[in-house]
């Protein structure tokens, strides 16, 4: 006796059927090669300042660092390079972060005022009104006055200036003087201790700069 066999139901054809489209699909995606990775986006190397940094300083290298910039946003006249900014004397301050560009910076002219074993060396004084009345190319002495002391000493004597704020500009008093190394170090030392004032030295001449009205003799 023959015996029909019965017809497969409609949903299980559709099952086998669903099957075998997911069975292709995953040997499609199994032979597609992977994609690529993502390319970081482009940039440029911008010297920025590590900290704040007063008109006058005078640029060391732990006060720089290189931050990453696109190209499209990069600032007209930064450098790729700390090194090729050591050494250089602020025109104006500069933010922590912030990209240290030529125009912010004192000209090539400043440091070459600097004799053999000289350094730029930044001074403030206490009078902020008295480093406004200062003059590139005046010369002051520097007397620093420690706590509790009856007179002040002579720390730099005749010291050439070579930057500071002028009489609209006082900023924070900040003085860039040319001593040599010696001297840059009592100064550094003496900022630290003492209260520093100035009075002109007695090798100022007439037209060097303006005198300092009731400072120093």
């Amino acid at each position: 006796m023959v015996r029909l066999r019965r017809p497969r139901r409609p949903l299980h054809t559709a099952r086998q059927v669903l099957a075998a489209l997911l069975a292709v699909a995953a040997l499609v995606l199994a032979l597609r090669p992977a994609p690529a990775p993502a390319r970081a986006p482009a940039t440029v190397p911008v010297v920025v300042a590590v900290v704040d940094l007063a008109p006058g300083a005078v640029l060391t290298e732990d006060d720089l660092t290189v931050a990453r910039y696109p190209p499209a946003l990069r600032p007209g006249g930064t450098a790729e390079d700390p090194e090729a900014l050591v050494g250089r004397v602020l025109a104006g301050g500069v933010r922590s972060g912030e990209p240290v560009t030529d125009a912010g910076l004192v000209g090539a002219g400043l440091t070459a005022q600097l004799d053999a074993g000289q350094v730029a060396a930044p001074v403030r004084p206490a009078d902020l009104a008295v480093s406004a009345l200062v003059r590139p190319g005046d010369r002051v002495d520097v007397l620093a006055t420690p706590p509790g002391a009856e007179r002040a000493e002579v720390v730099a004597a005749g010291a050439l200036v070579l930057a500071a704020p002028g009489p609209d500009d006082a900023g924070d008093g900040l003085l860039l003087l040319a001593v040599d190394g010696d001297t840059a170090a009592l100064l550094a030392a003496a900022a630290t201790t003492a209260t520093l004032t100035l009075s002109l030295s007695p090798r100022w001449e007439p037209g060097a700069g303006p005198a300092l009205p009731g400072v120093g003799g």
